[in-house]
């Protein structure tokens, strides 16, 4: 098996057992690795209706057939499970170096099952696999768990870990990894996947290793290898993102009027330079940081020298400027950034913390919630964010019903909250008004996840600049306000093409730069056998229907393929996109018809046969 170590390391964490198997060859050649892997293993092997947070579900991490390998930006690992946030189909992604590190003590993946009656950490090192006892880390945050474990084991050792935010069971608590100085690190933060991980009284994963990784056509995988790492150098997306980070991208969706403000009640602020990508650069930015083989370097590395926030990190990235910044209607830069590094010492998604607290914060302005606990929780108060994340984290007063998620909190408080609860099948929003560009809409609704911040950008002409999709004149409306059905077909293509990015596990920054071409030209030399550019886009569809199914399976309906009434019947109020809402059910049923669904949005009997998955028709 060229690109795979060959072996997926099961745990029991209930008996303390250890088994390892090899992973079925047609699998590997259907899924290739990663979340598309991991997904067919979370289908097989997680009945109907298992509590998330219950023994039965199943925590798999994987990587890919690229992980650590000398292709540009293949540090990346995926984490699924049932998701406790969502009840359906949880995927978090991350990069750094743990993908790698993992990857070379010997595995591919690794799933856990059961519960252990105590706290434990799992190492593998070259091949070997211990359970430890973590009862003396167990409230420990991310940095303290990272340092306490390379203490026991060695510096060389790389640790994914949850902070107490996971032990808390906060349901969109994050696994994070890389964490090797105060506040820095990685995450893998949607869906709540950490917080399975506490359910699990799982506390951690160390791992070092040197196993080489058996590459079908090396010399030629390396040639070209460079040659598509010269191609990212070259390119205008390195450029930006080396300058500016992810926050480069602030100020055009404000400028489209898609940047959501006081919890989406508007798309454009006027104080948006305050905590742009260049705000950033100006005040707190000290450093670049690069993953594993990256030619980009997008991480920032800041510090706050002084006053209440004082700190360092990494950080901020643009989805936590949105959900602390403007959805908050804060423009504090070092309050942001210290929210967003504070999330990273608990182990919490900056996402879904920040859309909920600006769900809280409106909440409380409409007289909805009225009893904070003694928290002062209204718009621009940068104060509240910070004392509100550690609330979360520990679910103390009013943190422990945040905690929950703004889909919870607005069935727990009713009154008509629940149209301004900013979630999609239960997942926070990301910081992209769907007003503003209808085709984001679209895809925040079939995001199987839910509200997908990776599957949806602000605006049309930005995917006919990427080489990967093929895009038909007068598919794509360039000003973003109208509901073109025949962009459902652009969405399907970039959903599926990510797919496949995350099942190799290499980076959607890289993947922007390539053509499928390209892509399926790397692969081919990687693991050796015939891969096409066809099979390329045939292997990102048959993942995404799998996902699909597993949702299903679990009670999905197109009812669920919808949004927030803000966005379908509140008109934006100013900017550019003023009076724009979403007309979700056109493109909805366009949508349906290129993937082959029926008007419910179930794959067809014929869809899965074309996509060589027969074996599912029955099971769904």
């Amino acid at each position: 098996m060229f690109g795979y170590m060959g072996k997926i390391l099961r745990v029991n964490l209930t008996t303390g057992s250890f088994t390892e198997e090899e992973p079925d060859e047609t699998d590997l050649k259907m899924f290739l690795g990663g979340a598309g892997l991991a997904t067919k293993y979370l289908f097989d092997e997680v009945p109907k209706g298992t509590d998330p947070l219950g023994p039965d579900n199943k925590l798999i991490f994987m990587t890919g057939p690229m992980t650590g390998t000398s292709s540009p930006s293949t540090g990346r690992f995926s984490v699924v499970a049932k998701s406790p946030l969502t009840g359906f189909w949880g995927q978090a992604n991350s990069g750094g170096f743990w993908g790698r590190d993992f990857k070379r003590s010997g595995f591919d993946g690794v799933i856990f099952e059961g519960k252990a009656e105590n706290p434990v950490y799992l190492v593998t090192d070259n091949g070997k696999v211990e359970l430890r006892d973590a009862s003396h880390l167990w409230g420990l945050n991310t940095y303290e768990t990272t340092q306490k474990i390379k203490e026991e084991l060695g510096e060389k050792f790389n640790v994914a870990c949850i902070g107490i935010a996971g032990e808390n069971k906060v349901k969109y608590a994050a696994i994070m990894n890389d964490v090797d100085k105060p506040f820095w690190g990685r995450a893998a933060g949607r869906c709540g996947l950490g917080t399975v991980m506490g359910a699990k009284n799982l506390k951690a994963i160390a791992s070092r290793g040197r196993i080489p990784i058996k590459i079908a056509n090396n010399e030629e995988y390396r040639e070209k290898a460079k040659e598509r790492r010269d191609w990212v150098n070259a390119s205008l997306l390195k450029v930006t993102l080396e300058v500016f980070g992810t926050a480069a991208i602030l100020d055009m969706v404000n400028q489209r009027g898609g940047l959501p403000s006081r919890n989406w009640q508007t798309g454009y602020v006027e104080e948006y330079e305050k905590i742009n990508g260049e705000a950033i650069n100006d005040t707190i930015l000290v450093g670049e940081k690069a993953c594993f083989a990256c030619p980009i370097a997008c991480g920032r590395l800041s510090n706050i020298k002084e006053g209440k926030y004082a700190s360092s990190g990494e950080g901020p990235e643009y989805e936590s400027i949105g959900a602390f910044g403007s959805m908050c209607d804060i423009y504090d830069l070092n309050a942001i950034t210290k929210a967003h590094f504070l999330c990273n010492e608990y182990g919490i998604d900056t996402i879904s913390a920040g859309a909920t607290i600006s769900f809280a914060m409106e909440a409380v302005e409409k007289g909805i919630l009225t009893d904070t606990m003694g928290s002062d929780i209204k718009f621009g108060n940068p104060d509240a964010i910070i004392d509100l994340v550690h609330k979360i984290a520990k679910r103390e007063g009013i943190g422990n019903l945040l905690a929950e998620g703004s889909k919870a909190m607005a069935e727990k408080l009713g009154q008509g909250s629940e149209r301004f609860a900013m979630h999609v099948k239960g997942l926070e929003l990301p910081a992209y008004d769907s007003r503003a560009a209808k085709i984001t809409g679209l895809a925040y609704a079939t995001a199987n996840r839910g509200g997908d911040h990776i599957t949806a950008y602000i605006e049309g002409p930005a995917f006919m600049s990427m080489p990967f999709l093929i895009v038909e004149e007068g598919e794509v409306d360039e000003d973003g306000l109208q509901e073109i059905p025949e962009e459902a077909r652009v969405v399907k293509e970039y959903e599926d093409a990510f797919g496949v990015f995350d099942a190799l596990s290499g980076c959607k920054f890289m993947g922007m730069v390539l053509t499928g071409e390209d892509w399926a030209d790397l692969i081919e030399s990687l693991v050796g056998y015939d891969f096409s550019e066809k099979d390329f886009r045939k292997t990102g569809e048959r993942i995404y229907n799998l996902e699909r199914a597993y949702n299903i399976r679990e009670g999905l309906t197109r009812a669920d393929d919808t949004l927030p009434k803000r966005l379908t019947e509140d008109p934006l109020p100013d900017g550019p996109a003023e009076g724009q809402v979403v007309n979700l059910d056109p493109m909805l049923d366009a949508y349906y018809k290129y993937r082959g669904w029926d008007h419910d949005g179930r794959p067809t009997a014929e869809t899965l046969t074309r996509l060589g998955m027969d074996w599912l028709i029955d099971k769904m």
